[in-house]
């Protein structure tokens, strides 16, 4: 393994680099990422989470499933998932916010979070972070990606829809590898998870050659 970078990302912070074809991008942690990503050579090709879904024909994508691009274009293949048989990661939520925390206290729904309404709240989630980790490349906020939310286990009622949140966590940080199927800008956030035990928790990201 020839490991190309390595960084620790604090609780509820951002984080991007670039990536080359062929390089894998290990994310590690025992709480919620929210990870989207885009071509490097024209970031308005961007990570669909709709085109994923029917590529793969799966609500939830694991090992061998590949993240597609809006315009159908593969971006990234999952190699390998220690997620699995512990639960599933996200394709329906998009990205936490500040504005999407005050609404949730302001009508009453903080308790979705499995902690109750009155609970300390974020004034920036993923959005932002996600915002930060693409900076570099000038990506407006409007255009970040709904997101891959890794480790993100939540239960689907497929008879109504209803979609809920779980406390479905890692309990020791765990990791799954992406493979780059083009040259990538990728971003990572370290989610406030207020559905965690200890709300946001920091994560590793590692870009490496096999």
């Amino acid at each position: 393994m020839k490991i190309i970078s390595d960084e620790f990302v604090p609780a509820n912070s951002g984080w991007g680099r670039p990536m080359e074809k062929g390089q894998i991008l290990r994310l590690t942690a025992k709480t919620i990422i929210d990870f989207a990503c885009v071509n490097l050579h024209n970031v308005n090709e961007r990570f669909d989470q709709a085109r994923t879904k029917v590529y793969n024909m799966k609500l939830w994508i694991t090992t061998g499933d590949v993240l597609y691009s809006k315009l159908n274009n593969p971006m990234m293949t999952i190699i390998e998932d220690q997620f699995a048989g512990m639960g599933y990661h996200d394709l329906q939520y998009g990205t936490c916010s500040g504005p999407r925390y005050a609404r949730a206290k302001e009508e009453g729904r903080l308790n979705q979070y499995h902690h109750g309404d009155d609970i300390p709240i974020p004034d920036h989630g993923c959005w932002e972070n996600l915002i930060d980790g693409f900076s570099e490349w000038n990506i407006p906020p409007e255009l970040i990606p709904s997101p891959l939310n890794v480790f993100q286990h939540v239960d689907i009622d497929t008879k109504s829809g209803e979609i809920k949140h779980t406390p479905n966590r890692p309990k020791d940080p765990i990791y799954v590898d992406f493979r780059a199927e083009m040259d990538l800008a990728v971003a990572a956030s370290a989610c406030p998870d207020l559905a965690a035990p200890e709300f946001g928790q920091p994560i590793q990201a590692m870009i490496y050659e096999a």
